[in-house]
């Protein structure tokens, strides 16, 4: 009773944690910005200069002091950083210039006097244009006769930084000798630290379509302040009649907040609990692409992550629309260029990676210069603004060559929980971040105690059926098991994985009797024996070996078929049966290649070798286990045969590519030394691996794209396992011949299986 009681509880608090997510995905909650709200606060009504436009931004500053004369929304208990020193100067600014609050501004003043070294620090990170924008305000607060208690020598060095910044940016010449857009955009940006040494009409050219200044309440107000504009006045009207008296940092940021959710619910692995919220936030972003509105299409970041999410989803998205980023210069003539953010240089190297196409260009070229980029960041200045893990693992590892539970691990484990996005001040839209980390946390705990239950039964399963007594057999339970639950990771999955993992081991088991452990006899009988099925007798054995391997193999599939039978509504276990007598077919013909020493053609070779690969057993029968119905007329469709092909052709030529050296050894021919063969000598090995390496792309990308297409009979749940396994595949043969080098996984059957998850204190 106390063990029901206890698990009711947990699952309540689950539910609850789950609607508080799902809460914030359908309405981004964004706080409010004390900064932003004293620019705000600021802008004069029109005709009164003496009056504010929005005395209730006036009012919120008032009420919103803290003890120690700051203003500051940040939960996390830091007393004090640049972020908090320019949003106290603003407050301090705002009531000063209405003649209001003097205690609030003499205790303003007092806290940014008492931490005047942290602008001076290089050292300590700042929010965007802090070195032009504080010192800015700092030389409108003292034009306005406010002291600082602060040695004016400090105050002269601040003063002297930013009129040689203010030079070098507003002399800044491209090599070319024409103005930098980037370098305008960002004056612009930073517009509230410049005052009347800007012109302001050439500000207003960057003004969007809803009024604002790049969605900042800030820049639209300072540039209110010192420009009307009916637009810009509209926008101030809007958000503010929206948030009340406290504006946030950036408007309209809904999109961005909720990509970056979804972003983080698939890097976890907890998205398939808000799957519906997540196809309306989807839904909507398709839509905005469509109607290349702004909020998606002005913000490189979002664009790249909107692209990357919408392709992997399912939606019809073309790169075209990423083509003014196909070249460096175009980014560094950017905002986000001229701030060298790298956030949005990941985003676009990621967006690069989910090409379908061999035409898509545009991706190739942002792919080839982001990925340098983020290399050269890497070795001179460090990554500034992300966690530096993050960079190095997208480029050391591509996303077609990672197992989700092995990412969703890493990613837990260093999971940002604060959440906060930097901008002109810091920004934390995405309170609900906790509650992200502790179901995912709940969900990885919980799913390893299932894999660990499922790995002590297989083992079970490999000594009941005496596999583990046959010497020729590499024992690869483990292996095959994480493949499994590395991709097939969801609790409920338990059946697809037992089938995928079993059918695993018994194609291990095969392929090494017919590489090593079998005679031409027994390998006859074998065959002979699937051909009877259930027709075959007691006496029908030439040796203990087959007896062992026929088995296992009639007592599995006899199981998983009844399984799979049961899931489908429909007998399938027939279909099993001609996959595994497929198989051994085509080992059987490559067994009699080698022993008649005859060389086939790279036709013959391929077509026989993406079925003796030997990924049919294991990745076909787990599609009748994932939940989805899979008609008879789909697996005979030619889309199911297309899947199949390409998925296998990717693993046949990484093991060719990677174990040519091994099998050349043991005098077996592979794709590798038949094109060589083939050549009658033009063709070195090298030029034929790089030949095999561009096959190996063009499948994998064909895959890709096949397995993303709507409206297709194989149900995308099932499409999705031909691309897991091309996943795995890409692993375990991505710098060595992996499956044949057992301390290559050690790690990751570990980290999946067994380790906890270590998160920090």
């Amino acid at each position: 009773m106390l063990v029901a009681e206890t698990a009711s509880l947990l699952d309540v608090h689950r539910k609850d944690r789950e609607a508080r997510i799902r809460k914030q995905l359908r309405k981004v909650e964004l706080p409010p910005s004390p900064y932003d709200t004293a620019w705000v606060a600021m802008v004069p009504l029109r005709g009164s200069p003496h009056t504010p436009c929005f005395p209730q931004c006036v009012e919120w500053i008032l009420q919103n002091q803290h003890e120690n004369g700051s203003w500051d929304i940040n939960d996390f208990g830091s007393s004090a950083n640049k972020n908090v020193l320019l949003s106290t100067l603003a407050c301090v600014l705002a009531l000063e210039k209405w003649n209001l609050g003097q205690e609030h501004i003499r205790k303003g003043l007092h806290f940014i006097g008492r931490h005047f070294s942290l602008v001076m620090d290089e050292e300590i990170a700042a929010p965007t244009g802090f070195n032009m924008i504080f010192p800015g305000m700092l030389s409108l607060a003292i034009g306005a006769g406010l002291q600082f208690p602060v040695r004016q020598t400090d105050i002269d060095g601040i003063l002297h930084q930013w009129e040689m910044e203010l030079k070098r940016s507003v002399d800044g010449k491209t090599l070319a000798g024409q103005k930098s857009y980037g370098r305008e955009a960002y004056m612009a940006y930073v517009s509230e630290g410049l005052g009347n040494l800007l012109d302001w009409n050439e500000v207003m050219k960057f003004q969007r379509k809803n009024g604002s200044l790049f969605n900042s309440p800030s820049t639209t107000a300072a540039a209110l302040v010192h420009n009307y504009d009916d637009k810009a006045l509209d926008y101030l009207n809007m958000i503010v009649s929206k948030f009340g008296g406290a504006v946030p940092t950036v408007y309209p940021l809904n999109m961005h907040c909720k990509l970056s959710m979804v972003d983080s619910l698939e890097k976890i692995g907890i998205s398939r609990h808000f799957s519906s919220e997540i196809e309306g936030i989807l839904d909507m972003a398709y839509s905005f692409w469509l109607q290349r509105d702004e909020e998606i299409m002005m913000d490189v970041a979002t664009c790249a992550m909107a692209f990357r999410l919408l392709r992997m989803n399912g939606y019809d998205v073309s790169s075209d629309e990423l083509s003014h980023l196909a070249e460096a210069s175009n980014f560094h003539n950017s905002l986000q260029g001229y701030l060298s953010d790298t956030k949005s240089v990941l985003e676009l190297y990621k967006a690069s990676k989910v090409c379908v196409s061999e035409h898509e260009l545009i991706l190739d070229n942002i792919g080839n210069w982001s990925g340098s980029l983020l290399s050269e960041k890497l070795c001179s200045e460090g990554v500034q603004g992300l966690p530096i893990l993050e960079v190095e693992y997208a480029l050391k590892f591509p996303f077609y060559t990672t197992l989700e539970r092995l990412d969703h691990k890493r990613n837990i484990e260093h999971f940002d929980a604060r959440g906060s996005h930097i901008l002109k001040t810091e920004c934390l839209p995405y309170g609900i971040n906790q509650e992200l980390l502790a179901l995912a946390v709940e969900d990885f705990t919980f799913s390893q105690s299932i894999y660990q239950d499922e790995l002590l039964h297989l083992d079970r399963w490999v000594k009941e059926n005496r596999l583990d007594q046959l010497q020729f057999a590499r024992q690869k339970l483990t292996y095959c098991y994480l493949s499994a639950a590395a991709t097939i990771f969801p609790p409920e999955l338990s059946d697809a994985r037992i089938s995928w993992a079993k059918n695993g081991v018994l194609t291990t088991v095969v392929d090494d009797f017919f590489d090593v452990g079998g005679s031409k006899e027994e390998l006859e009988n074998l065959i002979a024996l699937v051909e009877k099925w259930d027709e075959h007798h007691k006496d029908d054995f030439c040796s203990e070996q087959v007896r062992i391997v026929f088995c296992a193999l009639y007592t599995t599939v006899n199981q998983l078929g009844s399984i799979a039978s049961a899931v489908q509504n429909r007998d399938v276990k027939n279909h099993l049966i001609e996959i595994w007598l497929h198989l051994l077919r085509s080992m059987m013909t490559e067994a009699e290649w080698q022993r008649s020493q005859y060389v086939p053609t790279m036709e013959e070779y391929m077509t026989n070798g993406v079925v003796s690969f030997a990924l049919g057993p294991i990745v076909l029968p787990a599609l009748y286990c994932v939940g989805e119905k899979l008609l008879g007329s789909a697996v005979k469709n030619q889309e199911y045969s297309e899947l199949f092909r390409l998925m296998s052709t990717c693993g046949r030529l990484l093991n060719d590519s990677q174990g040519f050296e091994r099998e050349g050894s043991e005098g077996k021919l592979n794709s590798v030394s038949l094109l060589v063969l083939h050549s009658g000598g033009s063709m070195s090995v090298e030029a034929a691996k790089n030949a095999i390496q561009k096959s190996i792309v063009a499948s994998r990308r064909d895959l890709l794209r096949l397995v993303l297409k709507e409206g297709t009979v194989v149900p995308r749940a099932c499409k999705e396992l031909f691309w897991k396994m091309c996943k795995i595949l890409h692993l375990f043969y991505f710098r060595t011949d992996g499956f044949s080098s057992p301390k290559e996984m050690a790690s990751a059957v570990n980290a999946v299986i067994n380790e906890p998850l270590k998160l920090p204190s």
